[in-house]
C-alpha cells in the first residue's frame, strides 16, 4: 500500500511517498480503508523533531515515529477477534493511537491504518469523511478544553482567542451547544465566518484588542497564547477561569504547557481567578459527544483546503504557516 513517510527530522521536504506492508489488526485492533485524515500540529512537530529535547524521547538521532496522521476517517476493513463493535463495511472516525502518545503507532496518511477500537466511533451520515476526519484531536481538545476545564454554563459569557483555526471553530460551536454566549477573536478575514457558524460577539484583533475593552468574561479559552495572563486577567470577571490550550499543537508546546502550570501555581496564590492548562486525550465518550453534537447540526466542521495523499508535504507546509480557517484534511480517492 502507499504511505507518507519520513525517515530523517526536518521540513515537510523530508516527507515521501512509499510502498509499505498493508498492516493487519490485533486482537483490540481495527484496520480502515483510509478515506481522509487530518493534519494537526502535533505532526508537524513530530516530523520537524522541534522542540530539540523531544527526540530523546521519540527517537535520537533518527525519529522513531515515522507515519505522520492521527486523525482519521474510512471505512473498517477487517477487526480483530476482540472487537465488538464495528464490522466491516463501517463508517467510522478517530485517531490512529496506540493508547498512549508517546507510543510509536503508525499513521493515517496511508491508504490503510490500524487503530483501537476504543479509538473509533461510527460517523454520522450527514458528515462527510473530510469533515469527520477533521473531528478528532481538534474537537477533543475544545471539548475537554471548554467542559471539564472551563467547567461553561448555560448563560455564561466566554472568550475564543483563535477562533478561526481548526480547534477555534470547533470551540466557538461546541461553546454555543454549551449554552454560553460566545465572542470570537479572529482577523478581519475571518468575521463573516465566524459569525455563520455562531459566534454572538465578533473582536478582529487586527482593530482592537480585548484585554483592554473593559469587557469581561467568565471563561478565556486561548488557543494564541499571544497575551499574558496578567493581560487575560482583565478581561476575566472576578471568580473567572482562564483555559491556556497552547498544548494543542502536543510536544512543541510542553514548554509552554509547563510555564502554565507554574503561572498557575505561583498566581492562585494571589487570586481568585483560576488558570487551567491541560492536554486533550483521546476518549471514547467524548468522540460519542462529538458524534452526537454533529449528527444533529449543532456541529459542523469547517475544512479549509483538501490535498492528496502525494501532497501531504504542502498540506503539512500550509499547517505551518497558520493561517487555516478550519482544518486541513487529505483525501483519498
Amino acid at each position: 500500500m502507499k504511505a507518507m513517510v519520513y525517515h530523517t527530522y526536518g521540513s515537510p521536504d523530508v516527507l515521501h511517498c512509499e510502498d509499505v506492508e498493508k498492516p493487519t489488526p490485533s486482537d483490540n485492533q481495527v484496520l480502515i480503508r483510509v478515506r481522509a485524515a487530518a493534519v494537526n500540529p502535533l505532526d508537524c512537530g513530530l516530523m520537524k523533531g522541534k522542540p530539540y529535547f523531544m527526540r530523546f524521547l521519540f527517537g535520537f538521532p533518527r525519529p522513531k515515529v515515522t507515519r505522520p496522521g492521527r486523525d482519521v476517517s474510512g471505512q473498517v476493513e477487517a477487526v480483530g477477534r476482540s472487537v465488538k463493535q464495528f464490522k466491516p463495511g463501517d463508517e467510522v472516525f478517530g485517531a490512529c493511537t496506540a493508547g498512549n502518545w508517546m507510543k510509536k503507532v503508525d499513521g493515517a496518511f496511508a491508504e490503510y491504518a490500524c487503530t483501537l477500537e476504543t479509538a473509533l466511533v461510527l460517523k454520522p451520515q450527514n458528515v462527510t469523511f473530510e469533515q469527520a476526519a477533521s473531528t478528532p484531536v481538534a474537537a477533543l481538545t475544545a471539548l475537554q478544553g471548554l467542559r471539564d476545564k472551563g467547567r461553561i454554563q448555560p448563560g455564561q459569557r466566554v472568550l475564543i482567542n483563535g477562533a478561526a483555526g481548526g480547534v477555534g471553530t470547533f470551540a466557538v460551536q461546541i461553546a454555543k451547544a454549551l449554552g454560553a454566549e460566545v465572542t470570537a477573536v479572529c482577523s478581519t478575514r475571518n468575521v463573516e465566518m465566524v459569525q455563520r457558524i455562531g459566534a454572538d460577539h465578533v473582536v478582529d484583533y487586527t482593530q482592537k484588542d480585548f484585554t483592554k475593552s473593559g469587557e469581561q468574561y467568565d471563561v478565556i479559552f486561548d488557543l494564541v497564547g499571544n497575551h499574558s495572563f496578567l493581560e487575560n486577567r482583565r478581561a476575566l470577571v472576578p471568580k473567572g477561569i482562564f483555559v491556556g490550550a497552547g498544548v494543542v499543537g502536543g510536544p512543541k508546546s510542553i514548554l509552554g504547557m509547563l510555564g502554565g502550570l507554574i503561572s498557575t501555581i505561583v498566581v492562585s496564590l494571589f487570586v481568585s481567578q483560576k488558570y487551567a492548562t491541560f492536554v486533550a486525550k483521546v476518549d471514547t465518550n467524548d468522540l460519542h459527544v462529538m458524534r452526537e453534537l454533529m449528527a444533529s447540526g449543532k456541529v459542523t466542521p469547517i475544512v479549509d483546503q483538501v490535498f492528496q495523499l502525494s501532497e501531504a508535504g504542502e498540506a503539512m507546509r500550509y499547517q505551518d504557516q497558520g493561517h487555516a480557517r478550519g482544518k486541513i484534511v487529505i483525501a483519498l480517492p
